[in-house]
């Protein structure tokens, strides 16, 4: 057979970043087609791809060869490094490799690219590696194009020492200036000094009409366009994935340069390790080893959470001892298989770093995943849930009979997260502990945005065709023109359309930059780099892993999960409130009743915003229909609130028989199998279910069990087959009919796929309880650590806000003398906003003010803050946004005025401060003091209109906090709609005359009016949200109805809506699908009969009157009566002003009258009926 004649030595993968579209996979299946035994894996500055390079290549039966084209410092041109290329030899080599670019990231960076500095690359850092100069690139080739032979010999001896025998000048032939040049004189180099040539084709793309595309990626990193005539070319077509017989005719001159590539090949053997974890040691005390140490670790901790357990539950001494034998059963066994799986230093390490958050008040979940199924992990304060009283299963998080690591995600306080990860790295070295690398691709939408600007179209434009891919995770462009009838027209009958989408598919998934894993954390036995380099951004900050939580693992070392949930930080802040308002009572959320009847009283209510897991729509639905009243309930609600259960009619059958008369009836499918089923009232709602039912009726051990449930996920055939006949089999065996054991075989493989794990399930359920408990007992303290983890999020604020309505909690306007930064409890109804929740005003300056306050007592007036806050940090814009926002109505004085004043009180403090530091006085102090800056007396104006003040308030902090815009016309809308939202909303779904739900039609012609809040595509309709204060609705507009009514559609202005009311199971509320849409100002003008004015002279009557008159003239020829209600001092009258001054109500009169008579002295009359025209 004859030898391969040639073999990729440099080529860069899209892991590179900043230049090809080499996709892995696509390698792989070109070097198969074209008969090539090995290919290298050389990106630039990374090994980010390697362990997938391995994987792919080993499997495609192509020899790996690792390697990375490294920059290498330029003393004299910094932004024009050298290239050297190093591929590994061996193990050894591949350590090196790893630290060289390692310390390239962490010591080397220039302007963001990381860069090795020549004197680190001595012969014994780069052992087991073979270079490549890097041609035209390196710096030998660079010497070479220079006329610089003598520098180049120079260089090439100083290489030749670095690796002796083991260094080769490249060739590289892609028709780009200056390279054959460079050929010619690296060749006559070579010769001279007898080093060996090797060619290569530094690819960049597989195929050669790829390089447009590949042209388009360089210009989005570089943020260039096609286009641009200034734009660098370092690339030619002739850089893709060229075939041994083309590679052999481009270097027939050189032929030695092609048999070097095989040689090098040959010369390249990594053998990576893949699949076996190494555990990092834990230190236990001298003369202890690790097994023994968590025996005794576990042993205590199970005294200890008995001891609590029995006196939280009132158990009596003497029955203590037979309660605690099944715990110390189950503890021998989880201890036993621990131990011979090789896992007891990751339970120490685990347990070991939860001890010091809670130690340091860094606030930890209960668990989450099948973590929560071990007695070990609860005795050892990993998990906060006692498996035996829950019937939560080991085996399923550990199984003797499948080795795996096991998997703890730990969830921390967000504020407390970072530092237990600090603790880690200070406890086992930060050499040896690093977070996670995660890579962002190039996404259907932002790939469309990219390729359109390379491509120079207009941003309108290309947004246009991005906005029209369908809002889905994962949605691929692919997908998007099959869902998208208008982008697969635009790309039908539209070149420039069809060039944006045909360019962007050809990137589309590429990798396109590197972040950080949200909560990945490995710890290795020794030096991370011996396993996987580092990667961080200039500065040092951010180290993570170049491998990916995958591959890190792929390589041995074990990940662990540091996740930050706020749902904890909320918690710890509500206790701390509460603490601190109610010192007496010191709340311990760990200690609170199990069956408190308050806490499921309020779910039963719910109104379950906020409450962890079970606030959305169709979960307060199911809540509505379950009507929870002990902790099982929760753990089943967030189990069968997921499509599987939803559509399987496992759901309506566990409503139906928890809610039997008699309990009798249930069908639990064999006698054996009530005690697994009876708590889930016969339905098989859990994947521990599952493994009981094999173990009880079939003899399966709990073991075999989880293999089975397994098998049943993935549906595998042939496995499915094999234990249906191991199932039946065991089940015949024990007496139980084979046609029973059928028909239960065949019901746990159709509700494996819909079964949730139950020790996920159970933990996340103790956090809604919890606060579910905080809601019941203290609202405020609760609803104000939510909206303060919420500070900066306008729209939740916003569900906050009404939510604390329903409660009947007030919700006061920020105020500088008495709020903190974050949302704080007046009294037990109260909450006053943060002020870090005002728009502009930075963190820094609240903190400035608030230590001014502490320190000096709280601010007089307007000019008093002015002169005691720094300006620096506090300015006019700052100021502005206190005064909008209401923070400033502390001062007695309207916001008009206040805003009217902010120029003049800053000029004054400004002018007083530089007096002051001029130092008037003179330097002995016998001069008088120089007098105290006058400013002038403020104006006092009326406040603005409501309308103005409310526009303000929300431009200040995102939402209507003292009003709403609606409130102006409420009276108004009450004529012509149907109700309030709220009212409507709340209506029971439609059903037939079985009791089932009926979605499909609309039950009635309905009006509506409100703000309208949000204006979002859903699907192939327009969605409009209304709001009128007391509720919202979803309007739904299809396209007819957008196109004509768009104009009108715009947040917040007020219209009223008529359509079809129907029940949307989707959102889970009622709708409607508007046929009609008017502004109200529109509907008012049209529909009011009579205006009736309250006026009040208070002595300037007649003066009031002139105004009247001057104000209504402009404004008749309507068909609105107008009559006065004048009130004296000692009578009321009421005038009819005659048809001749009927007028038409706009809203600019309406405002107008307001202003002049004052908030509720205008008011409108209807006639009757609900015909909004």
């Amino acid at each position: 057979m004859k030898s391969p004649a040639f073999v990729h030595l440099h080529l860069h993968t899209e892991y590179s970043l900043v230049d090809s579209t080499v996709r892995i996979p696509a390698l792989m299946e070109r070097c198969v087609d074209m008969g090539m035994p090995a290919v290298a894996l050389t990106d630039q500055n990374n090994l980010f791809g390697l362990v997938k390079f391995y994987r792919k290549a080993i499997a495609a039966g192509v020899k790996p060869l690792v390697g990375l084209d490294l920059r290498i410092l330029n003393e004299d041109e910094p932004n024009r490094p050298y290239t050297l290329l190093l591929l590994c030899q061996n193990n050894a080599g591949y350590r090196n490799l790893s630290q060289i670019v390692t310390r390239s990231y962490l010591e080397g960076q220039v302007r963001g690219l990381p860069m090795a500095r020549r004197e680190w690359l001595d012969q014994q850092r780069c052992e087991g590696l073979i270079a490549l100069s890097g041609g035209p690139h390196g710096d030998i080739g660079h010497a070479l194009r220079g006329g610089h032979d003598e520098k180049a010999r120079h260089l090439l001896k100083g290489w030749q020492a670095t690796f002796p025998d083991r260094f080769y000048i490249e060739l590289i032939r892609t028709g780009r200036a200056g390279e054959e040049d460079c050929v010619r004189s690296s060749v006559a180099l070579a010769s001279e000094t007898h080093v060996p040539v090797v060619a290569s084709n530094d690819v960049r793309f597989i195929n050669q009409d790829d390089f447009n595309a590949h042209e388009a990626r360089v210009c989005i990193h570089d943020g260039r366009g096609l286009a641009d005539a200034d734009r660098p070319r370092h690339y030619s077509e002739s850089q893709y994935l060229r075939s041994p017989a083309e590679m052999a005719e481009l270097f027939a001159d050189v032929p030695a340069a092609l048999g070097n590539t095989v040689e090098i090949a040959r010369r390249c053997n990594l053998d990576l390790k893949l699949g076996s974890s190494v555990l990092p040691a834990f230190p236990v005390p001298g003369g202890e080893n690790e097994g023994d140490f968590l025996e005794a670790e576990a042993r205590r901790g199970l005294e200890a959470a008995l001891a609590t357990k029995f006196e939280l539950e009132g158990v009596p001494e003497k029955q203590r001892s037979p309660l605690s034998a099944p715990y110390y059963e189950r503890l021998d066994s989880e201890l036993s298989v621990i131990q011979s799986m090789g896992f007891p230093g990751y339970f120490l390490i685990v347990a070991d770093f939860i001890r010091w958050a809670r130690e340091n008040n860094v606030p930890v979940g209960p668990g989450r995943g099948s973590g929560a199924g071990s007695l070990v992990a609860w005795v050892l304060g990993i998990t906060a849930l006692d498996p035996l009283e829950h019937v939560l299963l080991f085996e399923r998080f550990l199984n003797p009979e499948r080795v795996s690591m096991p998997d703890f995600d730990i969830d921390f306080c967000m504020e407390g997260r970072d530092a237990v990860i600090d603790y880690v790295a200070e406890r086992y070295g930060r050499e040896r502990v690093s977070q996670i690398i995660t890579f962002g691709t190039m996404a259907a939408k932002a790939v469309i945005r990219d390729t359109g600007r390379v491509l120079g179209q207009p941003y309108g434009f290309v947004d246009r065709i991005a906005k029209q891919v369908p809002f889905e995770i994962g949605i691929t462009l692919e997908k998007a023109l099959e869902q998208s009838d208008e982008l697969a027209s635009m790309y039908r009958d539209d070149e420039e359309v069809a060039a944006i989408i045909d360019l962007a598919r050809s990137l589309e998934g590429l990798v396109r930059n590197a972040g950080k894993h949200a909560g990945g954390v490995v710890i290795s036995p020794g030096a991370l780099t011996d396993f996987a380099p580092l990667y961080c951004e200039e500065g040092g900050t951010n180290i993570v892993t170049q491998l990916d939580k995958d591959d890190v693992e792929a390589v041995g070392l074990v990940k662990f999960d540091f996740l930050g949930l706020k749902t904890l930080t909320i918690i710890e802040w509500a206790v701390r409130i509460i603490n601190e308002k109610y010192p007496e009572r010191k709340l311990d959320i760990s200690r609170i009743p199990s069956r408190d009847e308050a806490t499921f009283r309020l779910l039963r209510s719910t109104h379950t915003a906020a409450v962890f897991q079970l606030e959305s729509n169709g979960m307060r639905d199911l809540i509505k229909r379950m009507r929870p009243d002990h902790f099982d309930d929760l753990v089943a609600l967030v189990a069968l609130f997921r499509p599987g259960p939803l559509q399987s009619g496992m759901v309506d059958d566990f409503i139906t028989r928890k809610h039997a008369s008699n309990k009798a009836d249930i069908d639990y499918l064999h006698p054996d199998l009530k005690p697994v089923l009876e708590e889930t009232y016969g339905v098989i709602l859990y994947q521990e279910q599952v493994m009981q039912i094999a173990q009880v009726l079939a003899g399966y051990t709990l073991g075999g069990a989880d293999l089975l449930r397994r098998a049943m996920g993935k549906k595998d055939p042939a496995k499915m087959a094999k234990q249906r006949e191991i199932f039946v089999q065991g089940a015949t065996q024990r007496g139980v009919a084979e046609r029973t054991a059928t028909r239960i075989f065949d019901l746990m493989e159709k509700f494996a796929g819909y079964g949730f794990n139950k020790s996920h399930s159970a933990a996340y359920a103790v956090l809604s309880y919890q606060t579910a408990y905080l809601k019941a007992h203290y609202p405020a303290a609760f609803m104000a650590a939510v909206m303060s983890a919420d500070l900066q999020n306008t729209d939740r604020l916003v569900t906050l806000k009404d939510d604390c309505r329903q409660l009947g909690l007030k919700l006061l306007a920020p105020d500088i003398n008495r709020s903190a930064f974050q949302f704080s409890v007046s009294d037990d109804d109260t909450i006053l906003y943060g002020l870090g929740a005002i728009k502009g005003v930075g963190h820094a300056a609240i903190d400035s003010l608030i230590a001014e306050r502490d320190a000096n007592g709280q601010f007089g007036s307007l000019a008093e803050f002015c002169r005691r806050v720094d300006h620096e940090k506090i300015n006019r814009r700052a100021l502005e946004a206190m005064v909008k926002s209401g923070a400033m109505d502390c001062f007695g004085e309207s916001r008009r005025s206040l805003m009217h004043q902010v120029p003049e009180a800053l000029r004054s403090a400004d002018q007083q401060a530089r007096a002051a530091a001029a130092g008037q006085n003179d330097m002995f102090g016998l001069e008088p003091a120089a007098a105290e800056v006058q400013s002038t007396p403020s104006v006092q104006l009326a406040e603005w209109q409501e309308r103005v003040l409310l526009s303000n308030e929300k431009e200040a902090l995102g939402l209507y906090l003292t009003g709403h815009p609606f409130d102006a016309v409420r009276s108004d809308a009450g004529f012509f709609a149907d109700g309030r939202l709220a009212d409507i909303t709340a209506e029971p779904p439609p059903q037939n005359n079985q009791g089932e739900r009926k979605y499909a039609h609309a039950t009635r012609e309905a009006t509506v009016a409100g703000l309208i809040v949000d204006v979002k595509k859903r699907g192939n309709r327009m969605s409009v949200i209304l709001d009128d204060d007391t509720g919202r609705m979803e309007i739904s507009l299809f396209s007819e109805a957008f196109q004509e009514f768009r104009h009108l559609l715009v947040k917040d202005e007020i219209v009223v809506i008529s359509g079809s009311l129907r029940y949307d199971e989707f959102i889970g509320s009622w709708t409607i699908n508007a046929k009609s849409v008017l502004h109200i100002d529109r509907v008012i003008e049209s529909r009011a009969k009579s205006m009736i004015l309250s006026l009040a002279p208070n002595g300037q009557g007649e003066q009031l009157l002139v105004r009247l008159h001057d104000l209504l003239l402009p404004f008749r020829e309507g068909s609105c009566d107008v009559s006065v209600r004048y009130i004296g001092d000692s009578a009321t009258a009421r005038l009819s002003l005659g048809p001749e001054w009927a007028v038409r109500p706009s809203r600019e009169l309406r405002d107008k009258l307001t202003e002049l008579l004052g908030n509720n002295n205008v008011r409108l009359l209807y006639a009757p009926g609900r015909e909004i025209m």
